[in-house]
């Protein structure tokens, strides 16, 4: 019974040590009109960032990673104009 309580207990405390970070609210486009997603990491990387994780999330592009000063990273990016429409820069 304590390995679970202790589980539990483990598992709510990581959980509250995370980041919250909730999602952006991008304008939803249809596909065809997204910038292809090579241009975006091309166009993202030409300002001087470093993407390690490059993803679609809901409407938008989202990447972790570092920027010029070597912090990290996320931001989330229209699809469409690659406008960014939220960011989070570590501290």
């Amino acid at each position: 019974m304590k390995q679970v309580i202790f589980a539990v207990v483990f598992g709510l405390c990581a959980v509250s040590t995370m980041p919250a970070f909730a999602k952006a609210n991008c304008k939803a486009y249809p596909k065809a009109e997204w910038m292809k997603e090579a241009d975006a990491k091309a166009k993202i990387e030409a300002q001087g960032y470093t993407i390690s994780k490059f993803k679609v999330d809901g409407n938008c592009y989202e990447i972790y990673g570092r920027n010029k000063a070597g912090k990290k990273v996320e931001i989330y990016y229209d699809a469409k104009t690659l406008e960014p429409v939220k960011s989070e820069i570590e501290k």
